[in-house]
C-alpha cells in the first residue's frame, strides 16, 4: 500500500465487481443451506411468537391504527433478520477470507486495491440480506400477513439496511484477531438495537431517555420505514430515515476501511 494516511478518502473502482462475483460463485454452491440456515430462525421466531405470543396479546396499536400483533413482529422482524444476515456475512464469513483462508492476500496479487475488496465484501453482505430477506418475505406472503401492494418498495430499504448493517461489522472485522472478538458486536451493538428498535414492541413503550436513543439506531430507521408499507401506508419522514441508514453506512464503511489499511500495513 501507499504511504498516505489510512484515514485518506476511499479509492474505489469497479475492480469490487470481480471480487463481488467471486464470492457469488463460491456461495453458490452452498446456496440452498445457506439460505435455510439464514431463513429459518427469523420464520421460527415469527411462529412461536407471531401465533404464540400473538394469540394472548391479540393487537398492538402503531401507525394510528391497531393491528395483529403477528403483523407488527412480521414488520420488525424481517428488518432485524436483514442485518442480522449482512452482519454474520461480514463477521464469520469475511474474516475466513481475510485472516483464515488468506483469500484477500490472493485477490490483492491481482490488479485490485484494498478498497475495492472492503467495498465487494460490503455489497455482497447486502446482497445476501436482500435474498434471506426476499425469500422470508415470499413465506409471509404465502401466510397472508399482509396484503399490500407497497411490499416491493421494502425490498431496496432491506438492501440499504444489509449494506449499513455490513458496513458497521467490518468495522470489528478489521480489528479481530479470532472468532471469538464478534462476540463484542452482537453483544454492544446488535442486541441491543434488537430490542430497542421496535421489532417486538412499540418503542413508545421505552423510558424517555432510552426512547430518545432508540430514534437514532439505524435498526430503528429501518423498521420505520418497513413498517408502514405492510400497513399499506407511506413512511412518515422517509428523508430522515434514509439519512439516518446512509450516515451510518459512509460512517461505518470508511472506519472499516481505514482499520482494514491499518491491519494490512503490519
Amino acid at each position: 500500500m501507499n504511504d498516505t494516511s489510512v484515514w485518506a478518502p476511499p479509492r474505489l473502482s469497479m475492480r469490487w465487481w470481480p471480487v463481488f462475483r467471486r464470492n457469488l460463485l463460491v456461495w453458490r454452491k452452498l446456496a440452498l443451506p445457506s439460505l435455510l440456515a439464514n431463513i429459518g430462525e427469523p420464520l421460527l421466531w415469527l411462529v412461536a411468537f407471531g401465533y404464540g405470543l400473538g394469540s394472548m396479546i391479540g393487537r398492538v396499536p402503531t401507525h394510528g391504527q391497531e393491528v395483529p400483533y403477528i403483523l407488527f413482529l412480521a414488520s420488525g422482524s424481517i428488518c432485524m433478520s436483514a442485518m442480522n444476515v449482512a452482519s454474520f456475512e461480514a463477521l464469520y464469513s469475511a474474516f475466513s477470507r481475510m485472516h483464515v483462508q488468506k483469500t484477500w492476500d490472493g485477490i490483492l496479487n491481482a490488479p485490485v486495491q484494498l478498497d475495492d475488496v472492503v467495498l465487494a465484501e460490503m455489497l455482497w453482505a447486502g446482497f445476501k440480506a436482500l435474498f434471506s430477506a426476499t425469500a422470508i418475505l415470499g413465506v409471509m406472503l404465502a401466510l397472508q400477513i399482509s396484503h399490500s401492494p407497497k411490499l416491493l418498495l421494502v425490498l431496496p430499504i432491506l438492501l440499504l439496511a444489509g449494506i449499513t448493517a455490513a458496513s458497521m461489522a467490518l468495522v470489528f472485522n478489521a480489528k479481530a484477531k479470532g472468532y471469538d472478538f464478534f462476540t463484542y458486536y452482537f453483544a454492544v451493538l446488535l442486541s441491543p438495537m434488537m430490542f430497542l428498535s421496535g421489532v417486538f414492541f412499540p418503542r413508545e413503550q421505552l423510558p424517555p431517555f432510552a426512547h430518545a436513543i432508540a430514534n437514532w439506531l439505524p435498526l430503528s430507521a429501518v423498521v420505520d420505514l418497513v413498517r408502514p408499507l405492510f400497513l399499506d401506508q407511506w413512511p412518515a419522514n422517509a428523508g430522515r430515515h434514509l439519512a439516518v441508514l446512509a450516515a451510518y453506512a459512509i460512517v461505518g464503511f470508511w472506519v472499516a476501511l481505514a482499520f482494514t489499511r491499518q491491519r494490512f500495513r503490519r
